[in-house]
């Protein structure tokens, strides 16, 4: 199927990574473990997957929905619901909810994720923003190594700041994931300031890529998309919120209205497919971590600088790869969009896509239309050439992927 250079690469690569595949697999032995006793603690039963409508009162599937979710991540709640459109959507919804006129959210992570920025928004822009309903934003930026500056974020928080941002995932930029235990050190650092601020963390793409989440670690509140790692590959939509009960209860009342909160939602026949999403979900981001090791490996043979590196600690799905030219990262996005089951015939192109400041190609041949738990890359067309791979729900189709880019590039003559 490919030329003997690129099979000699991938059969290279899986020899250098075979070691660190075999630790892989007992991290998902343990977090499948976890999923199962949390089933098993809440007497899971064929009933719950009933589907209800309307109101969606005493919606039992839904109730015990939540509570597994709270016990899966070590979070006194949670909230788990198909009527999040996007992880935008259940981040907005989180930080609405506990954020007043008045109070400051100060992200300690950096600039956030591109799609974020709109929801923080200027000062009277009229859009509904946070910052059009008063409340102030700030940030610290990371040092030059990618970790959190401590003394400016000690110096950086006031009387008015009422929620620290953590975003763990690197999103578009070349940085390092952050992992629980970096996120248990912020904490600590903040929660010794000002003992009352409530820790925030978007957690997308990190969940069960370790043995624990941020919610067991002291973050009081975080939240995540059900299309990426939570959902398995079979939720087709959705997001959830977890963490300290008070909080949760909060975001309820921003996704729905003051009184009514967690208490209704039909789930519309979305139950069964998120309780066995959640069920697949530490094999699948299993599958999909081997392949941003696959690659990592495969790259980095070629002499491309890859983040993390093959052999580097992983705390989320996300495979960037540094290339030298914006031909090299066009042909690979295609390229994976070639391995693609679903619209492999469609060339992909960049674009001006809503929330983003640059043109960005993005490679998505999914079942669940933006799911980022299959295999996907994107990048914003800008210096320095990065392409973000993630997912795979299956580890050969992200050796495919990872192979037909290569080839692409090849067939172009960028290699």
């Amino acid at each position: 199927m490919f030329n003997e250079r690129i099979t000699a690469l991938m059969e290279q690569a899986e020899q250098i990574i075979e070691g660190r595949v075999k630790q892989l697999d007992r991290l998902v032995d343990h977090n499948q473990w976890k999923v199962i006793r949390a089933f098993q603690k809440h007497k899971v039963s064929d009933y719950h997957f009933t589907g209800s409508t309307g109101y969606g009162y005493n919606d039992r599937g839904r109730e015990v929905l939540d509570l597994v979710y709270a016990d899966v991540f070590g979070a006194e709640a949670a909230l788990v619901r198909p009527h999040f459109v996007s992880g935008t959507h259940t981040i907005g919804t989180a930080l609405f909810g506990v954020l007043r006129p008045g109070d400051e959210l100060l992200m300690i992570t950096g600039t956030p994720y591109d799609t974020l920025h709109k929801v923080i928004g200027t000062p009277g822009d009229g859009k509904g923003s946070l910052q059009d309903w008063g409340v102030t934003y700030n940030e610290v930026a990371l040092l030059s190594d990618g970790t959190p500056d401590y003394e400016r974020i000690r110096a950086g928080i006031s009387p008015d700041t009422k929620v620290i941002g953590i975003q763990r995932s690197r999103g578009y930029s070349w940085r390092p994931s952050f992992s629980v235990a970096e996120i248990g050190e912020m904490v600590r650092c903040v929660k010794d300031v000002k003992s009352d601020v409530i820790v925030f963390v978007d957690n997308c793409y990190g969940e069960f890529t370790e043995t624990q989440e941020p919610t067991q670690v002291g973050v009081d509140l975080m939240a995540g998309s059900l299309i990426k790692n939570p959902g398995g590959g079979i939720a087709a939509t959705g997001g959830y919120i977890a963490g300290k009960q008070q909080y949760v209860e909060l975001a309820a009342y921003r996704l729905t209205a003051p009184g009514i909160g967690g208490e209704v939602g039909a789930m519309l026949g979305t139950t069964r497919s998120i309780y066995q999403g959640l069920f697949l979900a530490p094999h699948l981001v299993g599958q999909a971590v081997k392949g941003s090791i696959f690659a990592a490996a495969v790259f980095e043979q070629l002499g491309f600088v890859t983040h993390p590196q093959w052999n580097d600690p992983r705390t989320d799905l996300i495979q960037a790869i540094q290339f030298t030219s914006d031909r090299h990262l066009i042909a690979f996005v295609q390229g994976i969009q070639q391995a693609a089951a679903v619209d492999a015939h469609v060339v992909p192109e960049p674009w001006d896509m809503p929330g983003y400041q640059h043109p960005v190609i993005m490679a998505a041949g999914t079942f669940i239309q933006g799911g980022s738990l299959e295999l996907s890359a994107d990048a914003p067309i800008r210096e320095p050439y990065i392409a973000y791979m993630q997912g795979g729900l299956t580890y050969s189709h992200c050796k495919l992927g990872v192979l037909t880019a290569l080839n692409n590039m090849l067939e172009q003559g960028l290699l």
